[in-house]
Parts: structure tokens; sequence; C-alpha cells
């Protein structure tokens, strides 16, 4: 019985590993994106890293610790910031996208971490 539960557990998104197609209950990233309206970017190379910032910040709105103005104005922030600085082939506008990315992993992994118990350390 513990073996299957940690099979279950480990197993979570082997479905599809990238998560950017959903899959165990995760919206895929234009399910989120079309939650906002407004018109997405491509992220490119860099899809995953936004769609994780998206879904931990959906995951905080759907537990009711992030409005949802709030989590479309994110996302908002992320396609401005990427069409601004991401997609430039300039290395010093690359990187200014790459932290402020960073930034808002990290923001939206601080909500996701007060709506879900299994981000919480203890």
């Amino acid at each position: 019985m513990i073996g299957a539960a940690a099979l279950a557990v480990g197993c979570a998104g082997c479905a599809n590993p990238s998560g950017l197609a959903g899959g165990w209950r995760a919206p895929p990233l234009a399910q989120l994106q079309q939650m906002c309206g407004g018109q997405q970017p491509d992220y490119g190379a860099d899809t995953q890293a936004v769609y994780s910032a998206i879904y931990d910040a959906w995951v905080a709105n759907r537990h009711g610790k992030l409005p949802q103005a709030q989590f479309c104005s994110f996302q908002a922030g992320l396609a401005q910031q990427y069409t601004a600085h991401g997609a430039d082939a300039n290395a010093q506008a690359r990187n200014e996208w790459v932290t402020y990315l960073n930034e808002q992993r990290a923001q939206a992994l601080s909500w996701r971490a007060s709506a879900d118990p299994t981000l919480r350390g203890g």
C-alpha cells in the first residue's frame, strides 16, 4: 500500500512532463492564458518557465489567495516584459527578462505556498 501511494505521488506529472498541455488536474497553458483574455505572446524557449509561474499563481487564485484581477495583472506583466525584453536578441535585454521572470516565478511560488500545504515547510 505504501509503495502504491509513493508511485502515485511520484508519477503525478508523468503523463506530460512539460505540463504545457495540462494533465493531472492542471489546465494547459492556453486555458490559463484565456482566463484573462488578451493576446499572449509565444514565449519560445521560456514557455515552460512562464507556464510554471502562471500555474503557481493560478493555484493561489483557485484557492482564493490571489484575486482574479491580480492574477490577470500578473499574466499581463509577464507578456509585456517578454515582448519588451525577452524576445530581444540583445543580451542585456534578455538578461533583464530572465531576472524579471525569475522574480515573478518566486512571487508566484510564494502565492501558491500560501494556498498549497504541500509547499509549506514543516
